[in-house]
């Protein structure tokens, strides 16, 4: 498959040398071209749509008034950089994109000069580039430093804490924030536009700093005049909240307007100091389908770009979000107790209908896992019921209060932590790799992982009936398995189930690996257990597994590095037991982006990968 090659400047256009060397009335076309083309590309690749077709102008601009990748250009989360990566020397690989060996989904620096600072999570543009203004500060030609940010990540309050830094110290800086959901109230169009040109305008600036030493020479002139600035900044734009940080402020304006963008970021490019500049873009824009439903084509799967319509649609795959969605429903009919938290991710999660149905119990609290944490901890402390539906990803983000916050004082939250293991084409950011070797070392908590959907929602169920601090890991997708609510069995705490009965060999699986390890566990007449529990071990069956077999291998979709294999040479050693011990799961590094299979494969751990490795270790 190719993108239709009927683009004039585009063509032509493979760096931001050969941006920059358009006239400034010719970007508009080639705005025009680079959205055609981001259209057609994510159409057959799937990815990240709505939040690219909205930065289409902005990233021209930038990439025409600034001189990267001298000067350092960095994306927060970094999913709105398709239009950067088309135009800086990568047009021509779009289409393997997400894909095994192809593109990174988001910007990485092994794969680009001209991406500065690796991302994947939200809030760590205005740090990184914090950091690197100060690093670069006492250069001669030091780089300009531009982080881009959207509105929804000013929900972090990493954001703020970096902002509160980067204007005490007075950094070089421009932060331009990307408001795509006019949280502040737009003031765009002509006069608008006026008022930005004036304000970032190098005559303006002189006057301002110029009035600013004058009055700080009679402090109480100088606070009058602050106060005054901060009220009349307030009337014209919503800007008091970021210089009270030590920001300057500019904006709002129209960030589809490539040739007035260029004109204030040249402007605002000769200002010294922390600067911030409000841009409003639409998410979605020159995509119909996607203006109208920027929720739903946020991100998307290979799609008909005339109809919008998903490629090779057909019935739906019930997966273990569906399955998380299914129970939290039916608990919450039940339950006047239960009050659903998420950190901004609401779709992504499974808690969609949920809000319709329960909107006072449901809690989308933002880009701040930590504050979702601690304020289910505050729940629960009240006697509510609460469940915390988080990435395993994210969940990372919100160690401290995990541990602090809610398993020290052994309160009742159920963690559903969906996107555990590998997740495919996102990749390393988003993989949930390492949350086994974090979470088990945690005193109070319950570990499980469910061998499929059906398990899925009896332990939810069980979690939820505990009393005490439950995390519910499970996988992005869906098992091979069916899946029936009124069917599942009860679980009890701590007891595993054997799958299969054999000799010689215990495969002991944690989690949806089991499925792929019944092919070794039949051609090697091996016995194949479905641990369920991380935390605690069902050690009884431990004991009596070890009376029977010669070899423990252990199986799991997380870091060997002090996983759940790791709990079993732990118990083995402590107890003094006589089996050789054997771990498989992911190795100690970080693995790229490709379908979910083909990164097992590549981690040996599909059903060949399985196989081999106990083969080698059992002659």
């Amino acid at each position: 498959m190719t993108i239709t090659n009927s683009k004039k400047l585009l063509d032509s256009v493979n760096l931001p040398q050969d941006v920059r060397n358009l006239p400034v009335e010719k970007l508009p076309q080639l705005c025009d071209e680079v959205r055609q083309f981001l259209i057609e590309s994510v159409a057959q690749t799937g990815g990240h749509f709505g939040s690219n077709l909205g930065v289409v102008e902005l990233t021209v601009a930038l990439h025409y008034v600034f001189d990267t990748p001298k000067d350092l250009l960095i994306w927060d989360v970094g999913h709105q950089a398709y239009p950067h990566k088309i135009l800086t020397g990568r047009k021509d690989r779009m289409l393997t994109i997400r894909k095994k060996g192809g593109l990174s989904p988001f910007p990485k620096r092994e794969e680009s000069e001209y991406d500065p600072l690796g991302v994947g999570h939200s809030g760590t543009s205005i740090s990184a580039a914090t950091g690197m203004a100060i690093a670069n500060r006492n250069k001669k030609n030091a780089p300009q430093v531009v982080a881009v940010i959207g509105d929804g990540a000013l929900t972090g309050g990493m954001t703020f804490e970096a902002m509160n830094h980067a204007g005490d110290v007075e950094v070089d800086m421009l932060v331009v924030l990307n408001d795509n959901k006019m949280s502040i109230s737009p003031n765009v169009g002509g006069m608008g536009k006026y008022l930005t040109r004036l304000i970032s305008s190098p005559t303006y600036v002189r006057l301002r700093n110029k009035g600013r030493k004058i009055l700080g020479r009679v402090p109480t002139i100088q606070k009058f005049a602050r106060q005054t600035e901060a009220y009349t900044k307030g009337i014209i734009a919503p800007g008091t909240l970021f210089e009270e940080l030590g920001f300057d402020y500019y904006g709002p304006i129209d960030g589809h307007d490539a040739q007035t963008l260029v004109e204030v970021l040249a402007n605002l490019k000769k200002i010294r100091g922390p600067k911030i500049l409000h841009v409003i873009t639409t998410k979605g824009k020159g995509y119909a389908l996607a203006e109208k439903d920027q929720f739903s084509l946020h991100a998307v799967k290979p799609f008909d770009p005339v109809t919008g319509k998903n490629n090779g649609q057909g019935k739906k795959v019930l997966t273990y979000t569906d399955v998380f969605a299914d129970w939290i429903s039916h608990a919450a009919e039940k339950d006047l107790k239960l009050h659903a938290i998420t950190p901004a991710m609401g779709e992504g999660s499974g808690l969609v209908e949920f809000g319709k149905k329960f909107p006072k119990r449901f809690h989308d609290v933002g880009i701040a896992e930590q504050h979702a944490v601690t304020f289910a901890a505050g729940l629960a402390c009240e006697g509510k019921k609460p469940v915390v539906a988080i990435y395993s990803s994210f969940l990372q983000r919100a160690y401290d209060q995990l541990i602090h916050d809610v398993a020290l004082q052994n309160l009742d939250v159920l963690f559903a932590v969906d996107r555990a293991g590998i997740v495919g084409p996102d990749g390393a950011t988003h993989a949930g790799s390492f949350d086994l070797s974090f979470l088990r070392v945690v005193p109070n908590l319950i570990i499980m992982a469910p061998v499929d959907e059906s398990e899925s929602y009896a332990m939810l169920e069980a979690g939820y009936k505990h009393g005490g601090p439950v995390v519910v890991r499970y996988p992005r997708g869906s098992s091979r398995r069916r899946y029936n609510s009124e069917k599942t069995e009860s679980i009890e705490i701590g007891k595993a189930k054997i799958m299969r009965e054999g000799k010689r060999v215990a495969i002991l699986s944690f989690g949806t690996l089991a499925t792929n390890a019944e092919k070794a566990a039949e051609k090697l007449n091996a016995t194949l257990v479905n641990m369920r529990f991380v935390k605690p071990l069902d050690e009884a069956l431990l004991k009596e597994l070890a009376k029977k077999h010669q070899y423990f291998v252990t199986l799991e979709d997380n870091v060997v590095a002090g996983g759940a294999g790791s709990a079993i040479n732990e118990f083995v050693l402590r107890e003094g037991i006589g089996v050789n011990v054997k771990n498989l799961g992911l190795p100690d590094k970080f693995l790229g982006h490709g379908t979910r299979e083909e990164v097992l494969a590549e981690a040996g751990l599909d059903e060949e990968g399985i196989l081999n490795s106990i083969t080698s270790f059992i002659v």
